[in-house]
């Protein structure tokens, strides 16, 4: 527990096999121009919850293909089941899938606490109509979604493109990761904040623009709408609590962001 204060939840950790780690960290950093601090390893993420006082993490992985959901959601249920405790998981899906309906109904079987989808780097526009079963399906079986949302050099998941899908299926829990908008977090501040199904993550953000103006994002989505997140293995836990711990909000408030938003919207 976090200083003897706070329970903390990190909403965002990306894991992966260890025969493909390396592969996978080193894409993920030669996609965002930048370069991770850790292995991406189940082990290591352990290792930094227990240095930082993390008590508990949200792992997932992104499927880049559809045959590629059934093996990342049978890791991701090891992984949960053999960390004691400590991880939840998050499922993936893909909108090319000939059976989303099957791979909605694996999920649930394997009691993932939610769809993990990153329409960047899986290649689809927030609102494509291949999507549309998936937030119909996630909506019917109350699964939210955690969602890579903006980057300004793409037009797959600004916020033109989430907007509507929030309006349109307004029983449907969206977290958008990077304060709803990643290198556009004005713009998404501006048209996403004050909707009620709708969350944010803290994850590779401050990094980027500091935590003066980290702190304004946070007023105006308000701590009631931010859950933390670091973006394992991109940054440190410890650094990125620090930071936040270091904007002055209340202690109710930072129970609000390190731990109850989470719980609260993924049924901990």
């Amino acid at each position: 527990m976090l200083l003897d204060k706070y329970k903390v939840i990190d909403a965002h950790c990306h894991v992966y096999p260890e025969k493909i780690a390396s592969a996978a960290v080193n894409a993920t950093d030669a996609f965002y121009g930048v370069r991770s601090q850790f292995d991406g390893s189940t082990e290591c993420l352990l290792n930094q919850m227990a240095e930082s006082g993390v008590d508990h993490a949200l792992v997932q992985s992104v499927a880049t293909t559809p045959k590629q959901v059934k093996s990342i959601n049978n890791f991701i249920a090891k992984t949960v089941s053999e960390a004691n405790g400590r991880f939840t998981g998050l499922g993936t899906l893909h909108p090319d899938s000939e059976d989303l309906e099957g791979d909605v109904e694996e999920i649930l079987r394997l009691n993932l606490k939610g769809v993990k989808l990153h329409p960047d780097i899986q290649k689809f526009k927030i609102d494509d109509y291949r999507c549309l079963k998936i937030y119909e399906l996630c909506e019917k079986n109350h699964l939210p979604i955690l969602m890579h949302t903006g980057d300004s050099r793409y037009d797959f998941s600004n916020p033109n493109r989430l907007l509507p899908v929030l309006e349109i299926y307004t029983s449907l829990v969206i977290v958008g990761g990077h304060f709803g908008g990643y290198s556009v977090w004005d713009e998404a501040a501006e048209k996403l904040s004050g909707l009620d199904n709708f969350y944010v993550d803290t994850s590779s953000t401050m990094a980027f623009i500091g935590k003066d103006r980290a702190k304004k994002l946070i007023e105006r989505y308000t701590p009631d709408k931010v859950i933390y997140a670091s973006d394992y293995p991109m940054y440190p836990q410890k650094e990125e609590l620090e930071t936040l711990l270091e904007m002055g909000f209340s202690e109710h408030q930072y129970k609000k962001m390190f731990y109850e938003n989470a719980k609260k919207v993924f049924g901990l």
